[in-house]
Formats: C-alpha cells, structure tokens, sequence
C-alpha cells in the first residue's frame, strides 16, 4: 500500500522549506534511509532520506517550491499501484447533506481569443518556479504570481523574470538626466537574513555584559609552530583557532556555570564543550558545532573545523551541525581586527570574540619588551553568569593560552 512523504520538521522554530532538487525520478526505486530530495530551510540545504522504501510513484511538490512542514511532497509504493494525481485540498464550502447531489458546477466559458498563460501553481495556489528564478526575483522585488511561465507546465523561469524586470523598467532614452546619486537600491531580506536578525532581535533581549583580557601568545606561537611541523600527511593544517577552541573547551569543563543555556526558569550546566565556529557566508553567518572538544586532540579539532568549515561555504551542512551548541568564539583576526564585542547566541550564557595577534609594548621584569598579544571578550547572559564567575574562566583561558600544557 502506498505511503505519503511529508514534509519533515528538521529544526526548532522550521515552519516550511523549500524543495531544491529531486534526486530520484517518479519511478524509481528507493531505498528506505536513501537520499530522496535536496531541501533548503533558512540556514541550511541539506538532503532528505527516504523513510520507507518502494517506487516513487508521485511527485507533489516541484523543484523551488516552498512546502509548509506536514504537506505530502511525494507517494511511494508498490510498482504499478495507481495514486492520484495530487493530494486533494480541502473544501471552503460546507459539504452536500446525506442523500443531496451536489449541483455541478458550470463550465466556465472560452475567452474569445488565447491570452498568456498564468504562472502555474501547485497544489495550495504556490506559484511553480525554478529556484533560479525564485532567487532573482527575491533579489529585485519582482512578485512572481504576476508573471507569466514558459518552463514547462508554465513554470516560470530565470528568463522570463529578466523579461519582466525589462518591461517594468525600460531603459532611458538617449540623452535623458541620469538617476540622481545616492537613489536607494532596496535589497530583499534572504532566508538567512530573515533568521539572523530574528535570532539578534532575541539576543538584545538578554541583559548582556562583556569583560575583557588580553593573553601573551608566546607560548601558543611556539606550540602551533610545533604542531604545523608534525602536521600528518593529509591533515588540516593546525590554526590558532584550533588551540582556542582546545583551551576553552577545558576551562568550560571547569567553570560549567559559563558551559549552559537559559531555559526561561531553569539553567541547564551541560554535560560536554559543543563549541560553535562563527563562518562567514555570502549571505550571512553561520555557526556549525564542534561536538566534545575536550576529549579531542588539537589536530583533530583541526581537521573537524576544516571539514565543517568547508560544508558551511559549500552549503553542505546538515540542521544537525548547527544544533545543541553550548559556547561560540568568534575569530575576525584574520579581517585585521584588533577587538570587537560579539553578540550573544541565545540561548547560550556566553561568547568569545578574539581579534588578531599583534606585537605591542608590554613590562616584563622591570623591562619594556615586545610581546605578541591577543584581546578577548567575553559577552555572557547576565541570567546565566555572574561578573566573576565569567572573569574567572576567561582567566583560566589565558592561563592555558600562556601555558598551554595546562590544558593539555
């Protein structure tokens, strides 16, 4: 018997998704725990296994459209079984009394000549587009049920949005006065713009402080140089990063007050450092997950960051890298940055912003010497973790950082 695929929640707070590629053909067959569809949610485009195995019999929801949680997509059974064609929606008007035959409804008439044809929709009035073009006309404003498709079935295509936004805005005459400088160019919030500032609307919610320390790398330059050098064959190449993550994850093991979420009346302490990489992507910023990072060895972090660090630019991740994070640090050295203050990833009770490493004028034994330095600061949730407790574990991180075999 034939099984409907709906759409699955993957994430807290996911309300829809939008199907970016079928990868099986209506019949196919499929095995259950089989790659089945490519979905892109708001931070993420991941593949979707099949949770039943068969025949792909029917395709409900096309490629680029957006499919709310719970809706069949697909039907998968038996070879040969017969479905209909698509899931029928329910009816705005009340159902015909027992023994009443409802009346027909008439035939609409012929216009008097051929018209172009609507944007075709899918079941539930969502208008069929490649993804492609969905993505143009999100970046220019163009509304898509107003156009006309010639993909097939009338799906609309990357074309005819260009076509439109032509016609909309033709170009200006020749000799006519150019814009006038400084006209605003208005730019359509993506998925993952959309979630990132609900999620910082949530994080100034907080009543947030930051503390900050500067850490003598020394020590920490002489150890990545010692660990480059001993680098395997086929090994990410260790990275200051690498050790941050590494002593944090320690002195988080320590000061487990720092190591928790804000859970509205309760705080949870958790069992384990899950450390999130803040990545910049073309549209925004992730934050993929490191799991149990104090058991871990410094080269193996650093091959899991450049594993993961890798999938999150290639839109690789799955809704699971960037789940059950219990601290973030967030690096901007590279940008040459000096010091910047982050803002919290609720529910998370801290994190830690570091810029570069910079030679500066410091005192040691009575006398001036350059020293290579790095600035920490430490935003903490103000529910979660008092000034001292959070003074005291970044002072355990800059012990460890001066003296790494601490917390080694």
């Amino acid at each position: 018997m034939s099984s409907q695929v709906t759409l699955p929640r993957l994430g807290q707070g996911m309300e829809a998704g939008t199907i970016v590629r079928w990868l099986k053909a209506e019949g196919d067959a499929v095995e259950k725990g089989e790659p089945l569809y490519e979905l892109d949610t708001e931070k993420v485009t991941q593949e979707v296994e099949a949770d039943a195995s068969g025949t792909l019999l029917k395709i409900l929801a096309g490629e680029g459209e957006e499919i709310e949680v719970g809706k069949a997509i697909a039907v998968i059974g038996e070879e040969g079984e017969e479905v209909p064609d698509a899931e029928p929606e329910p009816s705005s008007e009340p159902a015909a009394e027992e023994g009443e035959q409802a009346e027909p409804a008439p035939e609409p008439e012929a216009p008097p000549e051929a018209e172009p044809q609507p944007a075709a929709r899918s079941d539930g009035g969502r208008v069929k587009a490649s993804p492609l073009a969905r993505r143009i006309a999100r970046e220019r404003g163009i509304d898509l049920s107003a156009l006309s498709g010639t993909g097939p079935e009338g799906r609309i295509v990357a074309e005819d949005v260009e076509r439109a936004e032509a016609t909309a805005a033709p170009a200006a005459p020749a000799g006519a006065p150019a814009p006038p400088p400084g006209e605003i160019e208005v730019v359509p919030l993506t998925g993952i713009r959309k979630a990132i500032a609900r999620r910082m609307t949530e994080a100034w919610e907080a009543p947030a402080f930051q503390i900050t320390m500067t850490a003598d790398m020394t020590a920490a330059i002489r150890l990545r140089k010692a660990l480059v050098e001993r680098q395997g064959e086929g090994d990410a190449k260790p990275t200051y990063s690498d050790i941050l993550t590494k002593v944090c994850a320690v002195a988080l093991m320590q000061h487990r007050a720092v190591n928790a979420v804000f859970a509205g009346d309760e705080l949870q302490l958790l069992p384990s450092a899950d450390v999130g990489i803040a990545v910049a992507v073309p549209n925004g910023l992730l934050v993929p997950v490191l799991r149990r990072c104090e058991t871990k060895t410094i080269p193996q972090l650093a091959n899991e960051r450049a594993d993961i660090v890798a999938r999150t630019r290639d839109g690789k991740l799955r809704q699971e890298d960037l789940e059950g994070g219990s601290f973030t640090i967030s690096n901007l050295g590279m940008y040459g940055v000096e010091r910047f203050v982050a803002v919290l990833n609720p529910p998370q009770a801290a994190i830690l912003a570091v810029g570069e490493i910079e030679e500066r004028a410091v005192v040691r034994d009575g006398e001036l010497a350059a020293r290579p330095v790095l600035e920490m600061t430490l935003t903490c949730d103000h529910r979660t973790v008092d000034g001292a407790t959070a003074s005291e574990f970044l002072r355990t991180v800059k012990q460890f950082l001066e003296e790494p075999g601490l917390a080694l």
